[in-house]
């Protein structure tokens, strides 16, 4: 398929669209990395740091002051391992990790934002947030219908000064407005929640460098997610479970998020749980509620 994904469960998202089989779209990092060598910089997220003015270093350099940001300057695969904030020197020489780096502590809205982009020029915006639960887990994502005017005109200025040239699909994550991570690629958890024909038009990006999306009307969207515990046991719900919740005008799609052929620990996942599914709606009560019966099925114990 030439939207690259490898999570089985959002292949549903891209099956049934056709695709010109020269056209590769990337969905992993790691991907995009290979295919766009000349934009591959925006990975190293130091010098994202210092492509907005940011005073960051690396590990062996001492802040001018505290508390600073430590994390990763590059990891394509589990992008925050590491990731603590450092209150003091003392602490900080204590920290000491190699390839990573500090930056200032930021406050303010955590942003996921997805932008489309033809020759520099962002043509499309989306905005995600999350909801965090303990250890590392989210209870849910919205997924705005409303625009950031602030945000999308300082995001803008930052793709046109750095990436001139690029056409496609860019992730960009925020915090009060500064951009912490680049991602050469969009979110693949909810494109159902775009709007019709949002897909459509992402191939069309890729394929003939222009944007056809009608995006109205709009509507709110939320990614529910279903966590259990790391010690329980689960199973898969059986298909006529699924067929029935997605019966509900507002359920847009159900992810059954892991493998039954592969171990628990063997599978990415945050301390804070094992992510057993995903209910993407435009109705937040519909959402839980499907949430709650996957619930009662898949955990066992």
């Amino acid at each position: 398929m030439p939207i690259h994904e490898v999570d089985p469960w959002r292949l549903q998202y891209f099956a049934d669209i056709p695709c010109p089989a020269d056209v590769d779209i990337p969905t992993e990092d790691a991907d995009a990395w290979e295919w766009y060598p000349q934009h591959r910089w925006v990975y190293d997220k130091l010098a994202v740091a210092h492509s907005q003015g940011l005073l960051a270093a690396p590990h062996g350099v001492m802040p001018p002051s505290f508390p600073v940001f430590s994390k990763p300057m590059m990891n394509l695969h589990g992008m925050g391992i590491g990731s603590r904030v450092i209150r003091t020197p003392t602490a900080y020489r204590d920290a000491f990790t190699p390839g990573h780096f500090w930056m200032p502590l930021l406050t303010g809205d955590h942003v996921s934002t997805d932008v489309a982009i033809v020759r520099g020029n962002p043509v499309w915006w989306r905005h995600a947030t999350g909801t965090p639960r303990v250890g590392g887990t989210f209870d849910r994502w919205t997924i705005h219908a409303e625009p950031r005017p602030p945000l999308e005109a300082s995001c803008g200025a930052w793709i046109t000064q750095h990436l001139p040239t690029y056409t496609g699909m860019l992730n960009l994550e925020t915090i009060g407005g500064t951009i912490i991570e680049a991602h050469l690629r969009f979110a693949d958890q909810w494109p159902d929640l775009y709007g019709k024909g949002w897909v459509q038009s992402l191939i069309t990006l890729y394929a003939h460098q222009h944007w056809t999306f009608a995006d109205t009307p709009r509507q709110t969207g939320y990614s529910v997610v279903l966590f259990a515990p790391h010690h329980a046991s689960w199973r898969r719900p059986s298909p006529k479970l699924i067929k029935t919740l997605l019966t509900h005008p507002q359920i847009s799609s159900i992810q059954i998020t892991f493998h039954t052929n592969k171990p628990a620990h063997l599978h990415a996942m945050p301390p804070g749980g094992f992510r057993l599914a995903i209910i993407n709606c435009t109705n937040l009560q519909a959402g839980r509620q499907a949430r709650r019966e996957l619930a009662e099925a898949m955990i066992q114990a």
